[in-house]
């Protein structure tokens, strides 16, 4: 649950909020009373082992390369030609 702050809380105590985001904590900011936007801590990237992946992917159908750029060379505009 998000944490709400006073536009001044935010200005005035910056250095606690960011170690809080820091904490995983989440905080609603408000002005006058009414809520104008929300900070919370970005999802750190999670390092996954090759081993892991291999294992996840292992039941995957094969690609078919052919078939794979001849469905793109339907879909996209790929003329070399530049757009004037």
């Amino acid at each position: 649950m998000a944490r709400v702050i006073t536009q001044r809380e935010l200005r005035n105590d910056s250095g606690a909020i960011m170690r809080g985001l820091d904490r995983g904590e989440a905080f609603i900011v408000t002005r006058n009373g009414v809520p104008v936007g929300e900070l919370r801590p970005l999802q750190r990237r999670r390092f996954v082992p090759k081993a892991a992946a291999v294992a996840a992917l292992s039941g995957a159908h094969a690609v078919d390369g052919e078939r794979l750029r001849a469905d793109l060379d339907r879909i996209l505009d790929q003329d070399p030609a530049p757009r004037a």
